[in-house]
């Protein structure tokens, strides 16, 4: 885990959330995906630096890094 990205069981159901706001990985994750850049997931929420949205790919990158992948037929 990272110092920006928490886990906590009484926010957001206990998704990984950026520490200090209700900001779920998930949803920068659904940003960068979906075209956005750095810039307009900062500036969509003023509240994360470009720390933060960076730490929300680390953190992502280790979960898929631990998981076991399972080839579909």
């Amino acid at each position: 885990m990272n110092d920006w990205i928490v886990v906590d069981s009484t926010i957001c159901a206990g998704k990984p959330t950026v520490r200090g706001t209700r900001i779920m990985v998930k949803n920068i994750l659904g940003m960068i995906a979906g075209g956005y850049a750095l810039d307009q997931v900062m500036e969509a929420y003023p509240e994360l630096t470009r720390e933060m949205v960076e730490a929300a790919l680390q953190y992502a990158m280790m979960v898929i890094d631990e998981e076991k992948v399972l080839a579909h037929a």
